[in-house]
């Protein structure tokens, strides 16, 4: 991880959940690495290193990301190699 990656991932968020509907575009420019299931990885490998503590309190606010991502997206309803797809964000569909 770099300097700032946990700021960057959330910015991205913030930036996504300010549009309307299911469209979650993190980028105003498509670029791949910019996109909120990136975003979402880089949460999740800042938590694995963070503190007991520090990890809580980012776990609490992912935990209102994920509710909020879930609450605008739908299920893939083909079937997801688990082997291929990182966490359960990346088998979510939503407006592109």
């Amino acid at each position: 991880m770099w300097p700032g990656a946990v700021a960057d991932a959330l910015d991205r968020f913030e930036g996504a959940f300010g549009q309307p509907g299911r469209y979650l575009n993190a980028s105003t420019v498509w670029q791949p690495g910019l996109e909120v299931e990136y975003a979402r990885d880089d949460l999740e490998e800042v938590m694995l290193h963070l503190p007991r503590g520090a990890r809580r309190d980012l776990g609490r606010l992912v935990a209102r990301i994920d509710d909020e991502f879930e609450r605008r997206t739908l299920p893939n309803p083909w079937p997801v190699n688990a082997s291929t797809v990182g966490g359960w964000w990346w088998s979510r569909i939503r407006e592109h």
